[in-house]
């Protein structure tokens, strides 16, 4: 489970002596998630998430991040608000962790999304988009396209040792994408959120509520957020029991564009970058689940998530040559 750092009953009452919330009436950990330690937190005030920060996350990066949600707040956007200790402060120390409580968001992530969901997310996207024109924070893609190359270093024989063929796959994969430039290319820029995946939107039916874990948010270009959330909406499993079969449901991804576009249209280079950007997407979460695949001990109480799922991914956008492949 996502918890892994423990807080003892002292730690947390200390805490939150620090917030006008009073105490705690319940607070358990949460298992969604992989990259922060998460807790269900109820007090007499309200409902709350309690995040401390693990792994990937830079400390210097936590202001950036506490700012976004707290614009995106004060544009009416639904996501978690970050709540203020007495002395002013969002962000604090737990356990010797960077630590933030944010408001508690209703909603359901969907297990198996379906085209109207994928829709009402594109719409939810395309606002968040519009919402962030005028946030004045920046942060660069982590990564993004400059750190592929050094996460694909040495990595072929792990490729090799989970498919064969996947080396060269890979391979292909960087020259289509250098040849494409789409990443160099002059796109429209902006806030985008980089991991709007089913687990981090909520929805109550098939409305989108509210979007969460804000932690991989940077600038970038617009239509790559909209990439990111076609690789992670739009494919379903062809056989349960082989990761590498994933197939294409063009009526979600039509349905996520669509979306997408009723709120903020694509500009006639985005959808002529759209196909290069889906594979580098791919690309991105691909290199990252490798990584952690390779690297992640036996028995480990998180367990990595399998990166056959994303190379399925690639292979498939790698014959897609139009927006029109993706039910633009």
């Amino acid at each position: 489970m996502a918890v892994y750092t423990q807080v003892s009953d002292e730690a947390l009452a200390g805490f939150l002596a620090g917030y006008d919330l009073g105490e705690a009436l319940a607070f358990k950990g949460i298992a969604e998630g992989v990259e922060n330690s998460n807790y269900y937190l109820e007090t007499r005030k309200g409902r709350y998430i309690l995040t401390l920060f693990e792994k990937r996350v830079n400390a210097a990066d936590l202001p950036y991040f506490i700012g976004l949600k707290q614009h995106l707040s004060s544009k009416g956007y639904p996501c978690p608000e970050p709540v203020m200790g007495l002395d002013g402060q969002a962000l604090r120390t737990l356990e010797d962790r960077p630590a933030v409580i944010v408001t508690f968001l209703d909603g359901l992530s969907p297990r198996r999304p379906t085209a109207k969901q994928c829709r009402s997310l594109g719409e939810g996207l395309a606002r968040m988009h519009l919402a962030l024109a005028d946030f004045k924070g920046h942060r660069e893609n982590a990564l993004g396209p400059s750190s592929w190359r050094r996460m694909w270093d040495g990595r072929g024989a792990d490729a090799e040792a989970i498919q064969p063929g996947l080396e060269a796959e890979v391979n292909a994969c960087f020259e289509r994408i250098n040849a494409a430039r789409a990443f160099s290319a002059n796109l429209p820029r902006g806030t985008i959120h980089a991991d709007l995946f089913p687990d981090n939107a909520f929805f109550l039916g098939e409305a989108f509520s509210g979007a969460i874990d804000f932690y991989f948010a940077c600038t970038d270009a617009l239509a790559y957020d909209l990439a990111v959330c076609l690789n992670s909406w739009a494919f379903e499993e062809g056989n349960a029991t082989d990761a590498s079969r994933l197939e294409y449901n063009f009526s979600k991804g039509s349905a996520l564009i669509a979306g997408y576009q009723s709120v903020r249209p694509l500009e006639a280079a985005e959808r002529e970058a759209l196909p290069a950007l889906c594979l580098g997407s791919a690309m991105r979460f691909f290199l990252t689940r490798l990584s952690d695949w390779s690297s992640t001990p036996a028995g480990a109480l998180v367990k990595p998530k399998n990166p056959l799922e994303y190379a399925a991914r690639l292979a498939f956008h790698r014959k897609i040559e139009s927006a029109e492949g993706y039910g633009a």
